[in-house]
């Protein structure tokens, strides 16, 4: 039975951590279900589209041939990876910060849904800094976060700040 890596967040935008993430998680399955979560009472600035999008053309390299999924959720994160087949919730480490929130949060899920193991992964050194967040913050001001994402999505940036 093939292991399907289910690895939600909102992604907006996809940036490199994501993507370093999705490259170690490959390494552990075989098959990836990325999961935008969405939610009524917040404004993006990429719509889900958009985001799909920037996620399939910057990870589909990183497949490698292995199966990719994008898809969008709305519910419980452990109900959404049932749905999709995943026995793994992968979740991304950059900090202790992240990991004391991401403990609790594992902890939450395997009571929900003691069938799906959470992954941590930390971030590799060159990535840990980056958060969509900072990025968008500093996209919006004008500066260069080509370090931080993509050639797409630092493309899509500039365009949304033009």
């Amino acid at each position: 039975m093939p292991h399907v890596a289910f690895y939600a967040g909102s992604f907006d935008p996809p940036t490199n951590g994501h993507l370093d993430v999705i490259r170690r998680a490959y390494a552990i399955a075989d098959e990836m279900v990325i999961a935008l979560g969405t939610h009524p009472g917040k404004a993006p600035l990429f719509s889900v589209e958009e985001r799909i999008a920037m996620l399939e053309e910057v990870a589909r390299p990183i497949a490698m041939g292995k199966p990719l999924l994008v898809v969008t959720f709305a519910d419980l994160t452990v109900d959404a990876a049932r749905r999709h087949g995943a026995t793994i919730l992968i979740r991304g480490l950059r900090d202790g910060t992240d990991l004391d929130y991401e403990m609790q949060l594992a902890g939450m899920n395997a009571s929900l849904a003691p069938d799906i193991q959470t992954v941590f992964l930390p971030a590799s050194p060159n990535v840990r800094p980056i958060t969509a967040t900072l990025v968008r913050q500093i996209a919006s001001m004008g500066g260069d976060v080509t370090s931080f994402v993509p050639a797409p999505v630092g493309a899509a940036l500039k365009r949304k700040f033009a």
